[in-house]
This record gives structure tokens, C-alpha cells and sequence, in this order.
């Protein structure tokens, strides 16, 4: 039948601090964590660190963009493991949340996510196999599979 072929997907993007109030980073207070994310042909996003890290509030950070990403990977994995099993979905919302702990030297991580995804289904019929699918999802998921922390799933399953 031939060897299968697994693909291999490189990413670029460039980040550039635009925080240098003068003096560079002189002094901890002396500069800005602003910075400007882009990849071409989409739109720049505004960068900073946390609020509590001195940061722009206004602005995505590290943290909120980890927690975005797994929460779009299982969405996107969510709607491919529904097709494969037939489920028709017509809606689909997650509130999801992430807890970082810091160590004390400096340094942190995240302990845990959780997606709480609340999905509308065409019909009641479907119910269990949209319940399942998370659980395909997550093993599908591209970027909870790169986490060191787990990635808790909360599913709510609704009727149109």
C-alpha cells in the first residue's frame, strides 16, 4: 500500500518589542511590554505582558493567547470529530478559563484549563455522540497534545 507520509508544519511570526521608552531596559520600571505580533497577511495583534507583570491591559498576553489557542484547537478538532460522526452542529460557545501559579523565583506555569464548551446540536439523536467528541477532540488537539498541564473539558449539550 506504500508508506503514509507525515506532514510536518512550520510556523513564523515575528515579535517586536516596541517598549524602549529611551533608555532601553535600564531600569525594571524604565520600559514598556508593549510589542506587535505579526504573520504575514493577517492582522498585527497588540502585545504586552500581564497587568500584574506591568503590563498593558488592553493588550494580549502570553497568557491569554495560550488559552485561546487551546480553546480554538478544540473547537476546530471539536467540529471535525462531530462531522466524522455525524453529529450536526449549530452552535458553539466556550467560556474558557486557565490557571497560572507562580513559583516565587521569578517563573511560573500553568496548572490547569478548562474549556466549558456549550454546543447546539440539530437533533436530540445526537446527544451522545456529540458527548463523545470531546473527548476525540482533545485527543486530536494539536495543542493540548503540547501542554505539560491538563485540559479539562466542561461540555454543555444543547438541543436547536
Amino acid at each position: 500500500m506504500g508508506d503514509m507520509t507525515l506532514g510536518t508544519h512550520d510556523y513564523a511570526l515575528t515579535t517586536t518589542w516596541t517598549g524602549n521608552r529611551g533608555t532601553g531596559t535600564s531600569g525594571y520600571r524604565d520600559y514598556d511590554r508593549a510589542s506587535t505580533i505579526r504573520v504575514a497577511g493577517k492582522p498585527e495583534l497588540l502585545a504586552s505582558s500581564d497587568k500584574p507583570f506591568r503590563g498593558d491591559p488592553t493588550r494580549w498576553n502570553p497568557e491569554d493567547l495560550l488559552l485561546a489557542a487551546l480553546s480554538e484547537c478544540h473547537l476546530l478538532s471539536y467540529l471535525h470529530a462531530c462531522v466524522t460522526a455525524g453529529v450536526i452542529v449549530v452552535d458553539y460557545r466556550d467560556d474558557a478559563t486557565g490557571t497560572m501559579r507562580e513559583d516565587g523565583w521569578g517563573g511560573g506555569a500553568f496548572t490547569e484549563v478548562v474549556l466549558r464548551p456549550v454546543v447546539t446540536i440539530a437533533e436530540e439523536s445526537m446527544r451522545e455522540a456529540a458527548e463523545a467528541a470531546h473527548a476525540q477532540a482533545n485527543a486530536w488537539c494539536f495543542i493540548a497534545n503540547s501542554v505539560n498541564f491538563p485540559v479539562r473539558h466542561q461540555a454543555t449539550i444543547l438541543v436547536a
